[in-house]
This record gives structure tokens, C-alpha cells and sequence, in this order.
């Protein structure tokens, strides 16, 4: 069974950096991609960044530049480093693992419980 575990998430203010963290377990995480994706209050679930099995990343305009994703197979981890946080990054953050080796609009087949990132003003 595929779990994803979040953690890393809190409170920091604007233009300070937070780094959130996804252990996953249950199947060969170097063959997958994953992703992140955040949810603000009363907002859809919006994907925010992905990186394939290969390493190559893609971004939502509203992080690139600000946010990288990156994984480490050997621990099974992935990471999203934010800088420069925005009040409008406030939201629950969560981990995605793909059924896929690159990053598709359907692809996601696991969640990770989320995390919760606040950026005061």
C-alpha cells in the first residue's frame, strides 16, 4: 500500500523560506514521478509543482522561479524548497504520488494528508 507523509509545514512570514518534505513508502519510488499541489481555503486543489522519474520539473506560473521540487530516491524522499513566500501561499500543501513516470493532468493516484503552510504579512 502507497503512503505519503508530509511534514515541514508552519508559519513563516513574508518573503521567508520553508521547506516541506514527503516520505513515501509502499512501492519503487524512483520509477514514479511526484508532485505538489496546495489548497487554499474555499480554492480548488491546484497543482503547483511535479518532477518525473527522469528529474525533469515543471511549475505553476504563480511558484516558478520561487519554489523548486526535487526528489531523493535513495530515501524515498521528495521535497518542495519555497522561497520568497507570498500571504497568497498560504494553504494546505500536499504531496502527490503519479501512477506515471512523468507528470500528466490525471495521473495522480496517491495523496499524502497534507500540510499546512501559513505566510503572514
Amino acid at each position: 500500500q502507497v503512503q505519503l507523509v508530509e511534514s515541514g509545514g508552519g508559519l513563516v512570514q513574508a518573503g521567508g523560506s520553508l521547506r516541506v518534505s514527503c516520505a513515501a513508502t509502499g512501492r519503487a519510488f524512483s520509477s514514479y514521478a511526484m508532485g505538489w499541489f496546495r489548497q487554499a481555503p474555499g480554492k480548488e486543489r491546484d497543482f503547483i509543482a511535479g518532477i518525473a522519474s527522469s528529474g525533469i520539473t515543471n511549475y505553476a506560473d504563480s511558484v516558478k522561479g520561487r519554489f523548486t521540487i526535487s526528489r531523493d530516491n535513495a530515501k524515498n524522499m521528495v521535497y518542495l524548497q519555497m522561497n520568497s513566500l507570498k500571504p497568497e501561499d498560504t494553504a494546505i500543501y500536499y504531496c502527490a504520488g503519479y501512477r506515471t513516470r512523468i507528470v500528466t493532468l490525471e495521473g495522480v493516484g496517491y495523496w499524502g494528508q497534507g500540510t499546512q503552510v501559513t505566510v503572514s504579512s
